[in-house]
């Protein structure tokens, strides 16, 4: 990989950053991160959400426009033009929280219902609370901070500076609200005008990646028959699905370890987890289920398919079937998206990366491996240039208490943010000032 300190700022470039960066107000960044928090927007439904962002956005003097996809949801697509001559950056977060927000969130959201799960916001000193407040939310009111600092500083740039915000982004798929998830609201928008050249999606970790996996969803269904709780073990009529589900568990689970490690390569390492089991009927406990599901998702590399990794979970089935041949399942894989991945050389990343150098004060190093999926996969697909920017995360030293685990990813503190707001303003400037055969276009 190149020196990525090779195209330093000119003394111009520095001013017009520094005049950018001076006009990033971690106040109103605060206070705009509250009043998104308090909007609800659950996948599927992220309507008012997007509308209120549209607005912040149009005010602060970019043409700026919701994009309905049902009555219930939609994106966000704005921009602000420059001189001519440059490139097309699109600054992106998705916008739509991973729970509902409601009864339907438990008891698999965890026992505590914390501010970090409430759909609704709470501010105590510099920490904003609430269900997505860090996840999605703080993206998307750091990247509307910028661009109002960008509008508000005057600065005079070549190219364009596209803002975009879309449902879907979280890895559901929710059937009551025609299968939102899956990216789909980032598909939405880039088939209906919005055309990068180079994009940069801020999620969290403080590095900067130029890839990310993909995703596949997976179901075994263990088989049995009825039964009932009154009859004696050994009936010839009947087979559990319950306790042979346990066997396949613990076997999955040590494939999926395995898996993660013969698939790591890039900056990918493709974790899998066990998401649920589901079987039975909660109100009829003396009526044993005759089938048992086991329900797993599988992160996949860029560099393998979605297709290669059904044909690796079909052989970790067939070698189970051949070790356990009394236990009775099927399997099939119900989602997938393939990983994306950008050349580390290209414009973006190495712009991304001297963003960080700049801010950091120090060489770019190897960044932790990733598994984690967003809609940067789908942009780099889909043929746009994509650099993963972040902060650090999750935050710490909560005054209020906080759900163990990834809970309602509803606790930021904002003066986290700004270090990460300066990388990406670092990267609008040192592309948007420059000509378009500088930069590889």
């Amino acid at each position: 990989m190149p020196d990525t300190r090779k195209i330093p700022f000119t003394p111009a470039q520095q001013a017009l950053y520094e005049r950018v960066c001076a006009r990033i107000d971690p106040g109103r960044l605060r206070q705009l991160l509250f009043d998104l928090t308090d909007i609800h927007s659950p996948t599927g439904a992220t309507r008012a959400a997007s509308e209120f962002i549209a607005g912040k956005l149009g005010r602060a003097g970019f043409a700026s426009a919701y994009k309905p996809m049902s009555e219930t949801t939609g994106n966000v697509l704005a921009q602000r033009r420059g001189s001519g001559r440059g490139a097309d950056l699109l600054l992106y977060a998705p916008i739509d929280t991973h729970l509902e927000g409601d009864d339907s969130d438990y008891p698999w959201a965890g026992p505590n219902r914390t501010v970090a799960l409430q759909p609704r916001a709470h501010m105590v000193g510099d920490w904003v609370y609430g269900l997505g407040s860090s996840n999605p939310k703080a993206m998307v009111a750091t990247i509307v901070e910028i661009a109002t600092a960008v509008a508000e500083s005057g600065v005079d740039l070549l190219g364009d500076l596209t803002i975009g915000f879309a449902d879907g982004g979280m890895p559901v798929n929710i059937p009551a609200r025609d299968n939102a998830g899956m990216s789909n609201g980032v598909f939405h928008l880039l088939n209906r005008g919005m055309a990068p050249d180079f994009a940069i999606i801020m999620k969290p970790w403080n590095w900067v990646y130029h890839e990310e996996p993909g995703m596949g969803w997976f179901r075994i269904t263990v088989k049995g028959t009825l039964g009932y709780a009154g009859v004696p073990r050994g009936l010839p009529d009947f087979r559990s699905s319950v306790v042979p589900a346990a066997a396949v568990i613990t076997a999955l689970e040590q494939w999926l370890i395995d898996y993660a490690e013969a698939n790591t390569s890039g900056q990918i390492k493709p974790h899998g987890w066990i998401a649920g089991v589901r079987g039975g009927w909660p109100e009829r406990p003396a009526f044993p289920t005759a089938a048992t599901e086991i329900l797993c998702d599988v992160r996949i590399n860029p560099r393998t398919s979605p297709g290669n990794v059904k044909a690796q979970f079909a052989a970790f089935i067939a070698g189970f079937r051949a070790a356990h041949p009394d236990i009775d399942l099927d399997w099939e894989m119900v989602g997938s998206t393939p990983g994306g991945t950008t050349d580390p050389e290209n414009w973006i990343i190495q712009s991304a990366q001297r963003g960080w150098e700049h801010v950091e004060g120090r060489d770019y190093p190897e960044p932790d491996l990733l598994g984690g999926q967003t809609d940067g996969a789908a942009l780099r697909r889909l043929g746009v240039p994509t650099a993963r920017i972040g902060w650090p995360w999750p935050a710490s030293g909560s005054p209020e208490p906080v759900a163990e685990g990834l809970g309602g990813m509803g606790a930021t503190y904002v003066p986290d943010l700004i270090p990460c707001a300066h990388k990406i303003a670092y990267a609008v400037i040192d592309t948007l000032t420059r000509p378009r055969e500088d930069l590889g276009l």
